[in-house]
Protein backbone atom coordinates (compact mmCIF):
# COMPACT_ATOMS: atom_id res chain seq x y z
CA UNK A 1 0.00 0.00 0.00
CA UNK A 2 1.37 3.29 -1.05
CA UNK A 3 0.62 6.53 1.10
CA UNK A 4 1.28 9.83 0.05
CA UNK A 5 1.30 12.48 2.67
CA UNK A 6 0.90 15.96 2.44
CA UNK A 7 0.06 19.22 4.00
CA UNK A 8 -0.02 23.11 4.39
CA UNK A 9 -1.11 23.98 1.03
CA UNK A 10 -2.55 27.32 2.13
CA UNK A 11 -4.75 27.78 -1.01
CA UNK A 12 -5.91 31.37 -1.83
CA UNK A 13 -3.28 32.93 -0.35
CA UNK A 14 -1.51 35.97 -1.48
CA UNK A 15 2.03 36.85 -1.67
CA UNK A 16 2.81 40.34 -0.98
CA UNK A 17 -0.20 41.26 -2.59
CA UNK A 18 0.64 39.25 -5.82
CA UNK A 19 -2.10 36.30 -6.91
CA UNK A 20 -0.48 32.54 -6.28
CA UNK A 21 -3.62 30.97 -8.10
CA UNK A 22 -1.22 30.15 -10.78
CA UNK A 23 1.55 28.40 -8.86
CA UNK A 24 -0.93 26.79 -6.55
CA UNK A 25 -2.49 25.48 -9.44
CA UNK A 26 0.92 24.52 -11.14
CA UNK A 27 1.44 22.42 -7.89
CA UNK A 28 -1.64 20.98 -7.58
CA UNK A 29 -1.39 19.79 -11.64
CA UNK A 30 1.99 18.26 -10.61
CA UNK A 31 0.62 16.11 -7.41
CA UNK A 32 -2.01 14.53 -9.77
CA UNK A 33 1.04 13.56 -11.90
CA UNK A 34 3.08 12.30 -9.42
CA UNK A 35 0.07 10.23 -7.45
CA UNK A 36 -0.52 8.43 -10.99
CA UNK A 37 3.62 7.90 -10.88
CA UNK A 38 3.81 6.17 -7.70
CA UNK A 39 0.39 4.47 -8.05
CA UNK A 40 -1.04 5.58 -4.62
CA UNK A 41 -3.42 4.23 -2.72
CA UNK A 42 -4.40 6.85 -0.44
CA UNK A 43 -3.60 10.25 -0.50
CA UNK A 44 -3.55 11.93 3.24
CA UNK A 45 -3.62 16.20 3.72
CA UNK A 46 -2.85 17.25 7.11
CA UNK A 47 -4.46 20.36 7.63
CA UNK A 48 -4.12 24.01 6.39
CA UNK A 49 -5.94 23.36 3.14
CA UNK A 50 -6.80 27.50 2.87
CA UNK A 51 -4.88 30.21 3.80
CA UNK A 52 -7.84 31.98 6.01
CA UNK A 53 -11.66 30.50 7.24
CA UNK A 54 -12.69 32.33 4.40
CA UNK A 55 -10.88 31.53 1.44
CA UNK A 56 -11.88 32.79 -2.13
CA UNK A 57 -14.02 30.82 -3.97
CA UNK A 58 -11.39 30.28 -6.59
CA UNK A 59 -9.35 28.55 -3.70
CA UNK A 60 -12.04 26.10 -3.04
CA UNK A 61 -13.03 25.25 -6.49
CA UNK A 62 -9.29 24.78 -7.22
CA UNK A 63 -9.36 21.81 -4.16
CA UNK A 64 -12.67 20.16 -5.79
CA UNK A 65 -11.33 20.45 -9.05
CA UNK A 66 -8.28 18.53 -7.76
CA UNK A 67 -10.16 16.36 -6.22
CA UNK A 68 -12.25 15.44 -9.29
CA UNK A 69 -9.27 14.88 -11.45
CA UNK A 70 -7.10 12.84 -9.17
CA UNK A 71 -9.80 10.44 -9.42
CA UNK A 72 -10.15 10.20 -12.93
CA UNK A 73 -6.44 9.54 -13.18
CA UNK A 74 -6.35 7.36 -10.17
CA UNK A 75 -9.96 5.59 -9.58
CA UNK A 76 -8.75 3.49 -6.76
CA UNK A 77 -7.26 6.60 -4.71
CA UNK A 78 -8.70 7.42 -1.60
CA UNK A 79 -7.97 10.73 0.16
CA UNK A 80 -8.00 12.20 4.05
CA UNK A 81 -8.46 15.76 4.76
CA UNK A 82 -8.30 17.12 7.94
CA UNK A 83 -8.57 21.00 8.95
CA UNK A 84 -5.84 22.96 10.30
CA UNK A 85 -5.55 26.29 12.29
CA UNK A 86 -6.14 28.38 8.96
CA UNK A 87 -9.12 26.57 8.22
CA UNK A 88 -12.71 26.80 9.08
CA UNK A 89 -13.79 23.70 10.57
CA UNK A 90 -17.44 24.35 9.21
CA UNK A 91 -16.61 25.20 5.90
CA UNK A 92 -14.64 22.21 5.67
CA UNK A 93 -17.26 19.75 7.68
CA UNK A 94 -19.43 21.31 5.19
CA UNK A 95 -18.11 19.34 1.70
CA UNK A 96 -18.46 16.47 3.35
CA UNK A 97 -21.22 14.96 1.53
CA UNK A 98 -19.85 15.70 -1.39
CA UNK A 99 -16.50 14.58 -1.37
CA UNK A 100 -17.61 11.39 -0.16
CA UNK A 101 -18.97 10.43 -3.27
CA UNK A 102 -15.01 10.32 -4.81
CA UNK A 103 -13.95 8.67 -1.81
CA UNK A 104 -12.59 11.65 0.13
CA UNK A 105 -13.13 11.94 3.51
CA UNK A 106 -12.94 14.96 5.54
CA UNK A 107 -12.76 16.00 8.93
CA UNK A 108 -13.24 19.91 10.52
CA UNK A 109 -13.81 19.16 14.15
CA UNK A 110 -12.83 17.06 17.15
CA UNK A 111 -15.92 15.75 19.16
CA UNK A 112 -14.72 14.78 22.47
CA UNK A 113 -18.27 12.96 23.22
CA UNK A 114 -17.97 11.22 19.92
CA UNK A 115 -14.10 10.52 19.27
CA UNK A 116 -15.30 7.61 16.56
CA UNK A 117 -15.66 10.25 13.79
CA UNK A 118 -12.16 11.03 13.29
CA UNK A 119 -11.41 7.25 12.82
CA UNK A 120 -11.51 6.17 9.60
CA UNK A 121 -11.40 2.49 8.39
CA UNK A 122 -10.47 2.64 4.88
CA UNK A 123 -10.60 -0.32 2.15
CA UNK A 124 -7.71 0.11 -0.41
CA UNK A 125 -6.90 -2.10 -3.46
CA UNK A 126 -4.40 -3.57 -0.96
CA UNK A 127 -6.15 -4.17 2.58
CA UNK A 128 -7.95 -2.43 5.47
CA UNK A 129 -6.06 0.76 6.80
CA UNK A 130 -6.89 3.15 9.71
CA UNK A 131 -6.63 6.43 10.02
CA UNK A 132 -6.90 8.79 12.87
CA UNK A 133 -7.51 11.75 11.22
CA UNK A 134 -7.51 14.52 14.09
CA UNK A 135 -8.04 17.84 13.23
CA UNK A 136 -6.13 21.00 14.66
CA UNK A 137 -7.59 20.82 17.82
CA UNK A 138 -8.75 24.00 19.58
CA UNK A 139 -9.06 24.16 23.40
CA UNK A 140 -13.19 24.18 23.38
CA UNK A 141 -12.57 21.21 21.73
CA UNK A 142 -11.23 18.94 24.42
CA UNK A 143 -12.05 18.15 28.22
CA UNK A 144 -9.17 19.79 29.44
CA UNK A 145 -6.72 17.97 31.86
CA UNK A 146 -4.98 20.61 33.88
CA UNK A 147 -4.63 24.31 34.38
CA UNK A 148 -1.27 24.16 35.20
CA UNK A 149 1.27 24.75 31.49
CA UNK A 150 1.24 21.32 30.31
CA UNK A 151 -2.37 21.05 30.18
CA UNK A 152 -3.24 21.36 26.58
CA UNK A 153 -0.27 18.63 26.17
CA UNK A 154 -2.55 16.35 28.58
CA UNK A 155 -5.70 17.53 26.73
CA UNK A 156 -4.27 16.77 23.07
CA UNK A 157 -2.91 13.32 24.88
CA UNK A 158 -6.44 12.31 25.69
CA UNK A 159 -8.00 13.12 22.15
CA UNK A 160 -5.53 10.87 20.70
CA UNK A 161 -5.74 8.19 23.48
CA UNK A 162 -9.83 8.59 23.10
CA UNK A 163 -10.02 7.70 19.32
CA UNK A 164 -7.04 5.01 19.46
CA UNK A 165 -10.27 3.48 21.86
CA UNK A 166 -12.05 3.07 18.88
CA UNK A 167 -9.93 1.08 16.38
CA UNK A 168 -11.82 -2.60 16.26
CA UNK A 169 -8.55 -4.38 14.63
CA UNK A 170 -4.80 -2.61 15.44
CA UNK A 171 -3.52 -5.40 13.51
CA UNK A 172 -4.19 -3.17 11.01
CA UNK A 173 -1.86 -0.71 9.99
CA UNK A 174 -2.90 2.62 11.69
CA UNK A 175 -1.73 6.22 10.34
CA UNK A 176 -2.53 9.10 12.76
CA UNK A 177 -3.02 12.65 10.95
CA UNK A 178 -2.60 16.04 13.55
CA UNK A 179 -1.84 19.68 12.97
CA UNK A 180 -0.33 20.85 15.57
CA UNK A 181 3.55 22.05 16.95
CA UNK A 182 5.25 18.93 18.04
CA UNK A 183 8.39 19.59 20.28
CA UNK A 184 11.64 20.23 18.44
CA UNK A 185 10.19 21.39 15.24
CA UNK A 186 11.88 24.18 12.97
CA UNK A 187 9.37 26.79 12.91
CA UNK A 188 9.41 29.63 10.63
CA UNK A 189 8.27 32.52 12.39
CA UNK A 190 7.56 34.96 9.33
CA UNK A 191 4.58 32.37 8.35
CA UNK A 192 3.49 30.21 10.19
CA UNK A 193 0.62 31.71 12.87
CA UNK A 194 1.81 30.97 16.26
CA UNK A 195 -1.09 28.83 18.20
CA UNK A 196 0.06 27.96 21.45
CA UNK A 197 -1.44 27.82 24.80
CA UNK A 198 -0.32 26.59 28.07
CA UNK A 199 2.68 24.95 26.36
CA UNK A 200 1.30 23.82 23.15
CA UNK A 201 4.59 24.09 21.42
CA UNK A 202 6.06 22.14 23.76
CA UNK A 203 4.10 19.10 22.78
CA UNK A 204 6.46 15.65 22.96
CA UNK A 205 6.10 13.50 20.24
CA UNK A 206 5.11 10.59 23.28
CA UNK A 207 1.55 12.13 23.05
CA UNK A 208 0.59 10.36 20.16
CA UNK A 209 1.70 6.87 21.86
CA UNK A 210 2.34 3.99 20.39
CA UNK A 211 -0.65 2.98 18.42
CA UNK A 212 0.40 4.56 15.21
CA UNK A 213 2.94 3.08 12.78
CA UNK A 214 3.06 6.56 11.17
CA UNK A 215 2.27 10.29 12.17
CA UNK A 216 1.41 12.66 9.39
CA UNK A 217 1.91 16.30 10.53
CA UNK A 218 1.08 19.33 9.40
CA UNK A 219 1.67 23.18 10.64
CA UNK A 220 5.51 23.41 10.55
CA UNK A 221 6.05 24.60 7.01
CA UNK A 222 9.72 22.82 6.93
CA UNK A 223 9.39 19.55 5.81
CA UNK A 224 11.11 17.35 9.02
CA UNK A 225 11.07 14.15 10.78
CA UNK A 226 9.89 14.87 14.87
CA UNK A 227 12.20 13.47 17.62
CA UNK A 228 14.40 11.88 14.87
CA UNK A 229 11.88 9.30 14.23
CA UNK A 230 11.69 8.27 10.52
CA UNK A 231 7.79 7.60 11.15
CA UNK A 232 6.78 11.25 13.07
CA UNK A 233 7.22 13.62 9.90
CA UNK A 234 5.99 17.03 8.60
CA UNK A 235 5.33 16.97 5.14
CA UNK A 236 5.67 20.79 4.73
CA UNK A 237 4.33 23.41 2.73
CA UNK A 238 4.41 22.74 -1.42
CA UNK A 239 6.23 25.99 -2.06
CA UNK A 240 7.79 28.92 0.21
CA UNK A 241 5.42 30.64 2.03
CA UNK A 242 7.30 33.49 2.80
CA UNK A 243 11.26 34.72 1.98
CA UNK A 244 12.61 32.62 4.90
CA UNK A 245 11.54 29.83 3.58
CA UNK A 246 12.91 30.56 0.00
CA UNK A 247 16.09 27.38 0.65
CA UNK A 248 13.59 24.79 1.48
CA UNK A 249 13.26 21.76 -0.08
CA UNK A 250 9.61 20.96 -0.68
CA UNK A 251 8.43 17.87 -0.80
CA UNK A 252 5.20 15.28 -0.50
CA UNK A 253 6.42 12.27 1.79
CA UNK A 254 5.87 8.90 0.35
CA UNK A 255 5.17 6.37 2.67
CA UNK A 256 4.78 2.44 1.41
CA UNK A 257 3.85 -0.53 4.03
CA UNK A 258 3.82 -4.09 3.53
CA UNK A 259 1.08 -5.28 5.73
CA UNK A 260 1.65 -3.47 8.71
CA UNK A 261 5.02 -2.60 8.62
CA UNK A 262 6.66 0.40 6.29
CA UNK A 263 8.75 -0.87 3.87
CA UNK A 264 10.17 2.59 3.12
CA UNK A 265 10.14 6.42 3.69
CA UNK A 266 10.83 8.82 0.95
CA UNK A 267 10.69 12.67 -0.18
CA UNK A 268 9.06 13.04 -3.67
CA UNK A 269 10.27 16.96 -3.90
CA UNK A 270 7.74 19.45 -5.73
CA UNK A 271 9.60 21.65 -8.18
CA UNK A 272 9.83 24.99 -8.05
CA UNK A 273 7.32 27.44 -10.39
CA UNK A 274 8.62 30.72 -9.12
CA UNK A 275 12.01 31.15 -7.70
CA UNK A 276 12.11 33.74 -4.58
CA UNK A 277 14.94 36.03 -4.86
CA UNK A 278 16.30 38.17 -1.54
CA UNK A 279 19.21 40.95 -2.24
CA UNK A 280 20.85 40.49 -0.67
CA UNK A 281 20.93 37.28 1.29
CA UNK A 282 22.51 38.55 3.82
CA UNK A 283 22.41 41.83 6.09
CA UNK A 284 21.54 45.28 4.31
CA UNK A 285 22.82 46.90 1.29
CA UNK A 286 23.44 50.18 0.31
CA UNK A 287 21.67 51.74 -2.16
CA UNK A 288 24.34 51.95 -4.64
CA UNK A 289 24.67 48.20 -4.07
CA UNK A 290 21.44 47.47 -4.47
CA UNK A 291 20.88 49.14 -7.97
CA UNK A 292 24.19 47.70 -8.97
CA UNK A 293 22.96 44.19 -8.43
CA UNK A 294 19.66 44.99 -9.68
CA UNK A 295 21.46 45.07 -12.59
CA UNK A 296 23.30 42.85 -12.73
CA UNK A 297 20.19 40.26 -11.60
CA UNK A 298 20.13 37.47 -14.64
CA UNK A 299 16.38 37.00 -14.60
CA UNK A 300 14.66 34.77 -17.52
CA UNK A 301 13.86 36.76 -20.53
CA UNK A 302 11.19 34.06 -21.72
CA UNK A 303 7.51 35.28 -21.17
CA UNK A 304 6.55 31.55 -20.79
CA UNK A 305 8.91 31.33 -17.35
CA UNK A 306 7.18 32.76 -14.25
CA UNK A 307 8.28 35.89 -12.98
CA UNK A 308 10.46 35.34 -10.02
CA UNK A 309 9.41 37.23 -6.29
CA UNK A 310 11.68 39.71 -5.34
CA UNK A 311 12.33 41.42 -2.26
CA UNK A 312 15.10 43.72 -1.43
CA UNK A 313 16.85 44.83 1.88
CA UNK A 314 18.03 48.08 2.38
CA UNK A 315 20.83 49.64 4.99
CA UNK A 316 18.67 51.05 7.82
CA UNK A 317 21.11 53.86 7.54
CA UNK A 318 20.50 54.78 4.31
CA UNK A 319 20.39 58.45 4.03
CA UNK A 320 19.23 59.08 0.16
CA UNK A 321 15.70 60.75 -0.09
CA UNK A 322 15.42 59.16 -3.52
CA UNK A 323 15.99 55.87 -2.96
CA UNK A 324 12.07 54.72 -3.79
CA UNK A 325 12.59 55.98 -7.14
CA UNK A 326 16.03 54.85 -7.75
CA UNK A 327 15.00 51.62 -6.97
CA UNK A 328 11.58 52.01 -8.84
CA UNK A 329 14.45 53.01 -12.18
CA UNK A 330 16.45 50.22 -11.54
CA UNK A 331 13.42 47.61 -11.49
CA UNK A 332 11.72 49.32 -14.55
CA UNK A 333 12.91 46.45 -16.90
CA UNK A 334 12.82 43.63 -14.98
CA UNK A 335 10.45 40.56 -14.93
CA UNK A 336 9.85 40.37 -11.33
CA UNK A 337 7.09 40.09 -9.09
CA UNK A 338 8.41 43.11 -6.94
CA UNK A 339 7.74 42.61 -2.86
CA UNK A 340 8.95 45.93 -1.38
CA UNK A 341 12.24 46.95 1.00
CA UNK A 342 13.32 45.89 4.14
CA UNK A 343 15.44 48.57 6.35
CA UNK A 344 17.78 46.35 7.89
CA UNK A 345 19.96 47.18 10.50
CA UNK A 346 23.94 45.42 10.78
CA UNK A 347 25.05 47.61 14.02
CA UNK A 348 23.58 44.41 16.27
CA UNK A 349 26.72 42.10 16.89
CA UNK A 350 26.92 41.76 13.32
CA UNK A 351 23.36 40.53 12.84
CA UNK A 352 20.89 41.92 10.74
CA UNK A 353 17.64 43.27 12.63
CA UNK A 354 14.44 44.22 10.53
CA UNK A 355 13.32 47.45 10.97
CA UNK A 356 10.07 47.86 8.94
CA UNK A 357 9.82 51.07 7.91
CA UNK A 358 6.02 50.96 6.53
CA UNK A 359 2.97 50.45 8.90
CA UNK A 360 1.36 49.07 6.02
CA UNK A 361 3.84 46.29 6.78
CA UNK A 362 3.59 45.64 9.99
CA UNK A 363 1.12 42.38 9.34
CA UNK A 364 4.35 40.71 8.17
CA UNK A 365 5.37 40.69 11.45
CA UNK A 366 4.10 37.63 13.67
CA UNK A 367 2.18 38.96 16.73
CA UNK A 368 5.01 37.71 18.85
CA UNK A 369 7.49 39.27 17.40
CA UNK A 370 5.74 42.99 17.44
CA UNK A 371 5.06 42.61 21.25
CA UNK A 372 8.72 41.66 21.84
CA UNK A 373 9.86 44.67 19.94
CA UNK A 374 7.57 46.80 21.65
CA UNK A 375 8.31 45.48 25.01
CA UNK A 376 11.99 46.27 24.10
CA UNK A 377 11.07 49.53 22.65
CA UNK A 378 8.87 51.18 25.09
CA UNK A 379 9.33 49.22 28.62
CA UNK A 380 12.83 47.43 28.75
CA UNK A 381 15.72 47.48 25.76
CA UNK A 382 18.00 44.88 27.73
CA UNK A 383 15.60 42.36 29.06
CA UNK A 384 13.41 39.71 27.00
CA UNK A 385 9.98 39.70 26.67
CA UNK A 386 8.32 38.54 30.06
CA UNK A 387 6.59 34.91 29.99
CA UNK A 388 3.41 35.98 31.82
CA UNK A 389 2.82 39.03 28.95
CA UNK A 390 3.63 36.22 26.28
CA UNK A 391 1.23 33.64 27.67
CA UNK A 392 -1.45 36.83 27.83
CA UNK A 393 -0.77 37.19 24.19
CA UNK A 394 -1.37 33.38 23.09
CA UNK A 395 -4.51 33.68 24.91
CA UNK A 396 -5.43 36.01 23.08
CA UNK A 397 -4.42 34.60 19.76
CA UNK A 398 -6.07 31.24 20.42
CA UNK A 399 -9.15 32.80 21.05
CA UNK A 400 -9.31 34.85 17.87
CA UNK A 401 -8.48 31.79 15.93
CA UNK A 402 -10.88 30.06 17.39
CA UNK A 403 -13.15 32.83 16.65
CA UNK A 404 -12.37 32.83 13.03
CA UNK A 405 -12.23 29.12 12.53
CA UNK A 406 -15.72 28.61 14.15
Amino acid sequence: MKVVHTSDWHLGQQFFEHNRYEEHQAFLDWLVQELVQVDADLLIVSGDIYHTATPPASAEQQLYAFIKQAKLSLPHLHIVIIAGNHDSANRIETAKPLLQQFDTYVVGRFDKNQPQNVVKLIETRHGLVNIVAMPFLRSADMAQADSEDNGYACAVKHAYDSAYKQLKDVTLPVIAMGHLHAKGGDISSDSERNITIGGFDSIHADVFGDTPDYIALGHLHKAQKVANDETIRYSGTPFPMSFAERNYKHQVVLIEFSGKQISSITSRFVPRHKEVILLPEKGGATLDELCDALQNLELPQDGEIPKPYLRLRLNANETDSQFRFKIEQALADKRVHFCGIERVSNAVEGEADLLFEDLSKVNELAPLTLLELAYKEQIDGKSSLPVELKKCLETVLVAINEQEGS
